[in-house]
């Protein structure tokens, strides 16, 4: 989760001081913009992994009751 949360922070700040740098801003503006921006798109990534998380865990239970609902019954062994 870390890792998803740090490359949104990384793409947050690049894109927040690419656009704030594009629109001719001072240097300590894109700082701060960039700052935010790294800061929103990691809260954002760090809850798209939690629901991505969660639904690939969903996703895998369901497998799992499907294949043990489809699997023939086992006799017991003498």
């Amino acid at each position: 989760m870390r890792l998803m949360m740090l490359t949104g922070a990384f793409l947050g700040f690049g894109i927040g001081a690419a656009f704030s740098w594009a629109q001719r801003s001072p240097w300590p503006d894109v700082i701060w913009r960039a700052c935010v921006a790294a800061y929103l798109a990691g809260a954002l990534t760090r809850w798209w992994g939690r629901q991505w998380i969660i639904s690939l865990r969903s996703a895998q239970q369901e497998k799992n009751l499907s294949a043990d609902k489809s699997a023939p019954p086992s006799t017991p062994s003498k």
